[in-house]
């Protein structure tokens, strides 16, 4: 397990924390009875020395913002949130508040600000892609000691960059490695992941139920691979299941992006083939040389828009996720 780095809690943590919570003020409607806000310690690792079970990463202390949609002394069922490349915007927001209503709590991560990083879509090399599954896992021990959360109905939902970690969060390697023995997600839900790499072992995923929701039409992060890597997963009996949307695009549950946004500068590796090689490095499958975000398979720009229908019909299918898995109902 990374280092706890709790005696570095103060005053910039505080401060970190102010920060973070000025971002998520919540909107009138919101139903919750109760807010709190955790700083937890987290590590941050490089993809390499993640794959390879290192666990000396730098410390870092994070901020989570846990709200409870009723009061009372039951323990409830959470969804632990992961932001994209934009850090915590309007669509984690969006969903925070949904669930919140379906008599869930909520613990949104951000994984940025104490890292010092404002967003990443242009510059992807900040932060390593699988460095969020740590902060996954940290926030799973946080949550499974609340006295107010049933460790057992604890779901994990990404959104792109955070959709690939909440994905490869259910890979039994990852959690034999960077997780806690005995604690792990009920279920796991990422929105528009990418799929493009191929992991030693990947095929040994949770036997939990893992539900990946993406559209058809998203140039930034397209679906093939995740139609390939979904088949691979159910012809080893995995509860897998992948949803698409026709011709919905990136970040099609955000309900305030009514016009389409052109992102012309932001990284996409929608043509990179990468594999994980021996020494846990991560390598163009083309080439076998050791990927960069100044790979040539990196391409820039690609729009993002939010889709009516695709974001009612994934609300009604995150609500049933909700009531079967998490309420069992």
């Amino acid at each position: 397990m990374p280092p706890c780095g709790g005696t570095r809690i103060g005053r910039r943590a505080s401060a970190l924390l102010a920060a973070f919570m000025m971002g998520l003020t919540a909107a009138a409607h919101a139903q919750i009875a109760r807010m709190e806000v955790h700083p937890f310690p987290s590590s941050t690792l490089t993809d390499q020395e993640f794959l390879s079970g290192s666990t000396a990463g730098k410390p870092v202390t994070l901020g989570g913002a846990l709200r409870l949609p009723r009061s009372g002394t039951d323990q409830l069922p959470a969804v632990v949130l992961l932001h994209g490349s934009g850090g915590v915007s309007g669509y984690v927001i969006d969903w925070e508040q949904d669930l919140n209503a379906m008599g869930v709590a909520t613990f949104v991560i951000d994984s940025f600000t104490a890292r010092g990083i404002y967003r990443t879509d242009f510059d992807q090399s900040q932060l390593a892609r699988l460095a969020m599954i740590v902060d996954a896992y940290r926030a799973l021990d946080l949550l499974a000691k609340h006295p107010r959360i049933d460790p057992t109905r604890i779901a994990l939902m990404g959104f792109s960059r955070g959709g690939q970690a909440a994905l490869y969060a259910g890979l039994k390697r990852f959690q034999r490695m960077h997780g806690t023995a005995g604690v792990e997600f009920a279920a796991f839900i990422p929105f528009y992941a990418s799929c493009g790499t191929t992991f030693r072992e990947d095929e040994d995923m949770t036997d939990k139920p893992v539900r990946i929701f993406h559209g058809t039409a998203d140039e930034m992060v397209p679906i093939e691979p995740c139609r390939a890597y979904v088949a691979r997963l159910q012809a080893k009996g995995k509860d897998v299941r992948l949803t698409e949307y026709e011709g919905a695009g990136h970040v099609f549950d955000w309900q305030a992006l009514k016009e389409p946004v052109r992102l012309d500068k932001a990284q996409s590796t929608r043509n990179c083939e990468l594999i994980e090689a021996d020494d846990g490095e991560v390598v163009n499958a083309k080439n076998r040389q050791r990927f960069t975000y100044a790979d040539t398979c990196v391409e820039l720009g690609g729009s993002i828009a939010y889709d009516e229908k695709a974001s009612a019909a994934v609300r009604k299918a995150v609500r049933e996720i909700v009531d079967t898995v998490l309420k069992g109902q």
